[in-house]
């Protein structure tokens, strides 16, 4: 009898064992089937006990298995380097693991060279990934200067004449020098440099007023987008407006600083001359007292 009884406690721990792992398993399938059947028919390559060892990286299962099919329909995968644990890393190092697959895909379709490495660098840099790849393939408009600024850029030339100008610079993203290459205010200094530059070795104002296309060839063939992120497409001169003559007011103010120094020196010697004469009247009155005495 109490062989009976323990045999019945043993079958019931064993069943009570089956059904726990049972309902684990159960447990398991229902939070992972769908992720791991959208894995199972793109021919994404990530098993139910990836999803299981996700759980306990604390990697969100939803963001890779997602990532890893746009990959794959892509017509990417393990040979361009986008592997499920480099997701994973790149997941864990805080980077957004969708939007670097969007921009590896764009950048695949345009026919770019992106590599999975280097897109996840250029996440993790702080840059936006995707927008970098869509202006590579659209290149984007600057104005110089920037659009929410009263000024324009303000140069001078030889004849005298200022001239205010305002342009628009067309770039496109050099990916190659996303990391470590100099942002858009970079490119705007270097461009208005040159723009005053320009201005500055023309010999009127009116040979920039007739070509004005002389700067912009002036300053693209300077290469000013060394160094930085972008690659200069054009230079296009928006407005040009004639402002002061410089020249002639710079003139009249050394003018009038030449008079100053001339009265200056005239006062000088007007009292140097009263000085003389004083000193020559107490001469005289020196010699009346001899004479006297």
């Amino acid at each position: 009898m109490p062989d009976q009884d323990a045999t019945q406690l043993i079958t019931l721990i064993v069943i009570a064992a089956v059904l726990v792992f049972g309902l684990i398993v159960l447990a398991i399938f229902i939070r992972y089937f769908r992720f791991w059947i959208q894995s199972k028919t793109t021919g994404a390559g990530i098993g139910i006990f990836d999803l299981l060892g996700m759980t306990f990286r604390k990697v969100d299962p939803k963001v890779i298995v997602r990532a890893k099919v746009m990959a794959v329909q892509a017509g990417l995968g393990d040979a361009e380097g986008i592997t499920s644990k480099g997701l994973e890393a790149h997941y864990l190092a805080g980077g957004n693991v969708a939007l670097v697959i969007k921009a590896i895909i764009a950048a695949h379709k345009a026919k770019f060279d992106l590599t999975f490495k280097q897109a996840c660098a250029i996440d993790l840099a702080g840059r936006d990934v995707f927008e970098a790849v869509q202006t590579s393939v659209y290149p984007k408009v600057i104005d110089c200067p920037p659009r929410n600024s009263s000024q324009a850029l303000s140069g001078v030339a030889r004849n005298g004449i200022e001239l205010r100008v305002r342009a628009r610079v067309t770039v496109r993203t050099n990916l190659a020098q996303v990391i470590g290459g100099a942002t858009e205010e970079t490119v705007i200094a270097r461009v208005g440099e040159g723009i005053v530059s320009g201005i500055g070795s023309a010999g009127t104002h009116l040979e920039v007023l007739e070509t004005p296309d002389r700067i912009s060839k002036r300053v693209l063939s300077r290469r000013l987008d060394s160094q930085t992120a972008f690659e200069i497409v054009s230079i296009d001169i928006a407005d040009i407006e004639v402002g002061d003559n410089v020249g002639a007011r710079l003139q009249g103010d050394q003018a009038e600083a030449d008079m100053k120094v001339a009265r200056a020196r005239a006062e000088g010697r007007r009292a140097l001359a009263v000085a003389a004469e004083q000193e020559k009247i107490a001469h005289i009155e020196e010699n009346r007292a001899k004479l006297v005495e």
